[in-house]
């Protein structure tokens, strides 16, 4: 089962010069479900017929056809469209298409469509990134014509940065930027850190990926919010967050890594670059994650790509696990994906992340970057969680999670004590 993530990384609690280890993942949404049958029927061609008419405008920026296709007599709906196509304009779109699933009628005039839309990025997407939409639609004129009179997300789910304003594009070498109300020379360094991040993330991870990384800065953290779909607070303090399908068959999209730009842009270089080499370390492995991942291991594991050539000691790294085990508070266990969890305090939240961080490096020291490599492979091929971690330590690492976490504690003790 495929199941969608949202990997968010939080900025330093309590104002450390370190880039605050502080992460977390959400669980939101399965993608396994079996997809429903395209619609059919007289009505349902029409639709899509008026709706390719709407594709094709979109992908030739021609404003004029775009407008064609709406209803006339919405008059506030199609000023909005004409801005949302203008704000289009400089997003290298590949394609765009959309999907009818299914029509139910409102009368013989009026109808809605679920719609699934479908767009590429070119050179960046190796699939069509989808949004569910809910598109409603009428006849009008003497060739009672199907015209477009609304266009909203389903069910509440997340919106498009384009509908939040002018898009602006900056191209980095391994990056592409894209920005609604931020300044350019932002977004400038921002390419130049997630260019940096593409081979650091490369060195760790050396299995085939795509070696890219798309990245989406918002005008506020409530335009981020929106793009997630999710409640503002949720993200609050949260730098960045990749989104995409875990457990991909190597078809799927590109991941978009979301920055949150106040918290992002609270941290200096060295929390910055960690932050985005972090979240592209999600996207390279993005395919070898799976339902059966532990939370700390793919946290862990990015972390460690994060931090690997970067000069700070452990405790620097680690301040609050540091603080707990000189104060005799050595953890008991490896940390559970419930620890991770945005509503833990922040203190507690570190901890779990210290902790992954640490497990990962236990594993690079005693067994070698190539068995930890092996071991995060063998974790996610397994279908579900149960045994999934207890079959890939004995057949990559010849041991037992009890054997490990005693290591594990060890291992803390010894460098952070």
């Amino acid at each position: 089962m495929a199941v969608r993530t949202q990997d968010a990384r939080r900025v330093p609690t309590r104002g450390r010069g370190t880039a605050g280890a502080v992460l977390a993942v959400l669980l939101v949404a399965p993608a396994c479900a079996a997809p429903r049958d395209t619609a059919t029927g007289p009505t349902a061609r029409q639709v899509s017929a008026a709706l390719d008419r709407r594709a094709a405008a979109v992908m030739a920026h021609d404003t004029d056809a775009y407008l064609a296709a709406l209803d006339p007599r919405a008059t506030s709906f199609r000023a909005a469209q004409r801005t949302e196509l203008l704000n289009l304009a400089d997003v290298p779109l590949e394609s765009w298409a959309y999907k009818v699933k299914d029509v139910t009628g409102q009368g013989d005039d009026r109808v809605t469509a679920e719609v699934e839309l479908r767009y590429r990025i070119k050179d960046y997407d190796k699939a069509p990134m989808s949004s569910s939409r809910e598109v409603e639609l009428v006849r009008r004129g003497e060739g009672r014509s199907w015209y477009i009179a609304a266009d909203r997300a389903s069910d509440g789910g997340p919106g498009q940065l384009w509908q939040q304003g002018d898009v602006q594009v900056v191209r980095g070498t391994r990056s592409l930027v894209l920005g609604v109300g931020r300044p350019e020379a932002e977004l400038r360094r921002i390419a130049a850190t997630a260019d940096r991040a593409v081979p650091s993330v490369t060195g760790a991870w050396p299995e085939p990926w795509a070696e890219r990384v798309v990245v989406m800065v918002p005008r506020t953290v409530e335009d981020m919010a929106g793009l997630l779909g999710s409640p503002v607070a949720s993200y609050r303090g949260i730098a960045a967050v990749t989104t995409g399908e875990v457990g991909g068959t190597g078809r799927a999209p590109a991941d978009r890594v979301v920055v949150n730009p106040q918290a992002y842009g609270m941290l200096g270089d060295f929390g910055q670059r960690v932050v985005l080499t972090h979240e592209t370390a999600h996207v390279a492995t993005r395919a070898h994650t799976s339902a059966a991942t532990p939370v700390w291991l793919s946290e862990g594991f990015a972390d460690r790509t994060a931090y690997r050539q970067e000069s700070r000691t452990a405790a620097e790294i680690a301040p609050e696990l540091a603080e707990a085990v000189r104060g005799g508070d050595l953890p008991a266990r490896l940390p559970v994906d419930e620890d991770f969890g945005f509503d833990e305090d922040p203190a507690e939240l570190s901890r779990a992340y210290e902790g992954a961080w640490l497990a990962c490096e236990l594993i690079a020291r005693d067994w070698g970057e190539e068995e930890l490599i092996a071991f995060y492979k063998a974790v996610g091929s397994r279908s579900g969680r149960d045994g999934a971690v207890e079959h890939a330590m004995q057949s990559v690492l010849g041991t037992t999670p009890q054997d490990f976490t005693a290591r594990w504690r060890e291992y803390l003790r010894a460098r952070l004590g």
